[in-house]
């Protein structure tokens, strides 16, 4: 079976050719070490693409921990440009995910769009003011860092605050996955952001549905759309419209989506 390689700002997946429904999604174990850096391929997550009577196809989304999981946003930018290599899709697609269905566009220059859900208002989170919970498809907690106060954002200690506000019991029994940004003197340069991701149990070098909770929580704090976000993994952008009773609608998040190589799983 075959095997393919994507990466999307440093978010990485090992991506399948499901169509003819051989893959044992059931395996949990083996999925995990095809994600294993050491023992395996090395991934964020591990993706299916199957055929579905409606639509162009659809994502089946695994954490590198093998289990099954919530949206991915950078993922499921990775499996439209993938589509697009198979010559499922030319330059848009409209799939199903498990959050529901997305619509996609591939720009000339690689770049992949893809329109997120709409997203219910934010909520003040429990552990402090500078906090904020969104849930993107997937739950993401959003942490402002005090611009004035050390460390900075490049110096923060993300894996073991990340972990311990995912494993919070505010958050119980699902988790959350934790977001941690830095505040640009102006809302129009890049805002840095660092996620620790539920599932990979580390920090990962970018995160989709991550930087589009950050981005409607920073509409907050003076970000205007279409707000562009660094991540150690290079930079993203997402656009939205903000709704009068504080949700938002029309979100969209754009970044690369990179084809790194292919390989046989024996």
């Amino acid at each position: 079976m075959t095997f393919h390689k994507y990466q999307g700002t440093g978010n990485d997946f090992v991506i399948i050719d499901d169509r003819a429904m051989l893959f044992d999604e059931t395996d949990h174990a083996y999925i995990a070490r095809l994600c294993n850096r050491r023992f395996g391929i090395g991934a964020d997550g591990l993706m299916l693409l199957r055929d579905l009577t409606g639509y162009d196809f659809e994502m089946v989304y695994f954490n590198a921990d093998g289990r099954p999981s919530s949206m991915c946003g950078n993922g499921g930018r990775c499996l439209v440009a993938f589509a697009k290599y198979l010559g499922i899709i030319e330059d848009s697609a409209h799939f199903l995910a498990i959050d529901g269905s997305h619509d996609a566009k591939v720009e000339d220059d690689g770049t992949v769009r893809l329109k997120m859900i709409d997203v219910a208002p934010a909520q003040d989170a429990e552990v402090g003011e500078d906090d904020v919970f969104l849930h993107t498809g997937s739950p993401h907690h959003v942490h402002f860092l005090d611009p004035t106060e050390s460390p900075k954002l490049a110096d923060f200690n993300v894996f073991a605050a990340g972990h311990d506000i995912r494993y919070d019991q505010a958050y119980d029994p699902a988790g959350t996955n934790v977001n941690f940004v830095e505040v640009p003197a102006d809302p129009s340069q890049p805002w840095p952001v660092r996620t620790y991701e539920r599932g990979v149990e580390d920090e990962t070098l970018s995160c989709g549905t991550g930087v589009t909770a950050v981005a409607l929580a920073a509409s907050g704090r003076g970000a205007q759309s279409p707000v562009r976000l660094r991540t150690p993994g290079g930079e993203l952008e997402v656009s939205f419209d903000k709704q009068s009773d504080g949700g938002f609608t029309n979100v969209w998040l754009s970044g690369p989506a990179v084809r790194v190589f292919s390989g046989v799983l024996e």
